[in-house]
């Protein structure tokens, strides 16, 4: 089981990739905030955010705050720029929010797995 911070803004497909980690064991916080997840990071194992919108705020707020830290970011497919920026930021892993839907914990486990 992993500790994750998930900044997820969006509440309806927040509630679902929260229920989709917490079946899968994981121990989820969410913030409400960039900044807020930021905060909550000493001793998570992971950090999920949510790219889809104002991501450039969203990355400022997160920048130099996920050292020791695996990072998955998810965006809307149609904007590769918010893809390359995260990626640039540091993140591990940044994936559509299609496959995060699909695929989100099996992600989540394949991140944490590689950390231990």
């Amino acid at each position: 089981m992993a500790r994750v911070v998930a900044h997820l803004p969006d509440l309806l497909f927040g509630s679902k990739v929260q229920g989709m980690l917490a079946a899968a064991g994981h121990d989820v916080q969410v913030a409400g905030t960039a900044q807020a997840a930021a905060d909550l990071l000493d001793g998570a194992d992971l950090l999920l955010a949510d790219l889809c919108e104002d991501a450039s705020d969203r990355l400022a707020a997160l920048e130099g705050s996920t050292t020791g830290v695996k990072t998955l970011a998810f965006y809307l497919h149609t904007d590769v720029d918010t893809r390359t920026a995260a990626l640039a930021a540091g993140f591990d892993l940044v994936v559509p929010r299609s496959r995060m839907a699909r695929e989100g914990a099996s992600l989540v486990d394949g991140l944490v797995t590689a950390n231990a």
